[in-house]
């Protein structure tokens, strides 16, 4: 594992711009890509979401892109000025205008939401009754398929989030799994192996062992992303990650050329 592509910096949630490409070249990275959360779907509900988190990359992304070039000077390391949106089908005249317009070296896409509410928030969905939540499944995997096929993005972020919180966890099928290998296999777009929760309450990759098998087993290719948020995640994620790789025999994709 050369480069870690996701990771977040203060221009969103996570920590200086600096500390993570420090802690990035302290792992013995040769690249990391700062690839914080933004959202420009008009509808009016995201909207009203994305200002109480604070992710306005769209109107702050020149100032962080001199961040990123006065922090390029002081390591020995490849800094890549990235994004990662949310994606929601029918947003995508409004994702495509701001990406064509902001030039990023890359972008990731993501889905976070389900029934307007973000896929983490155990409470909202552990009330509702298993046949609701197991069509929600359907629906999560559903939009993961747009994106894939929308090509939008050079990267799929945590392709099976809704793991993370046990109201949806285990709700997955090998045949959710094959639809979305089938969209990557004919799409752009690469999956990530994400460390996001891998080293604290959930425990695992994004994805998830059983949905990476599948996805090998079609031949799509994988990239990485530690998605940390402060610098002492880096190292111990990109451990993982790497653990992950050579017991599979998986050689990660580069997103952008050296």
């Amino acid at each position: 594992m050369n480069a870690d592509y996701h990771t977040h910096s203060t221009y969103s949630d996570g920590s200086f711009i600096w500390s993570m490409c420090r802690a990035a070249a302290d792992a013995g990275l040769d690249a990391v890509g700062i690839a914080d959360h933004c959202n420009v779907s008009p509808e009016e509900r995201q909207s009203s979401r994305k200002k109480a988190m604070g992710f306005n990359l769209d109107l702050t992304y020149d100032r962080r892109r001199e961040g990123i070039e006065t922090v390029r000077e002081s390591f020995d390391l490849r800094v890549f000025d990235a994004v990662e949106m949310d994606y929601e089908p029918g947003d995508e005249d409004a994702i495509r205008g701001f990406l064509d317009e902001a030039g990023f070296d890359y972008a990731i896409g993501s889905v976070h939401v389900l029934d307007g509410v973000n896929v983490h928030v155990e409470s909202y969905f552990a009330r509702k009754p298993e046949a609701e939540r197991r069509e929600l499944v359907d629906r999560y995997f559903e939009k993961l398929v747009a994106l894939a096929d929308s090509e939008l993005f050079e990267v799929a972020a945590h392709p099976d989030l809704l793991e993370r919180n046990p109201a949806f966890r285990g709700l997955a099928t090998t045949e959710h799994y094959r639809r979305a290998a089938e969209a990557f296999a004919d799409s752009r777009t690469v999956p990530e192996i994400n460390a996001g929760r891998a080293l604290s309450d959930y425990g695992e990759l994004h994805p998830s062992g059983p949905f990476l098998e599948v996805l090998l087993d079609r031949g799509v290719d994988v990239t990485v992303g530690t998605d940390s948020h402060e610098p002492g995640d880096v190292g111990p994620r990109v451990e993982r990650i790497e653990a992950e790789l050579g017991a599979r025999g998986v050689e990660p994709v580069e997103i952008v050329e050296p």
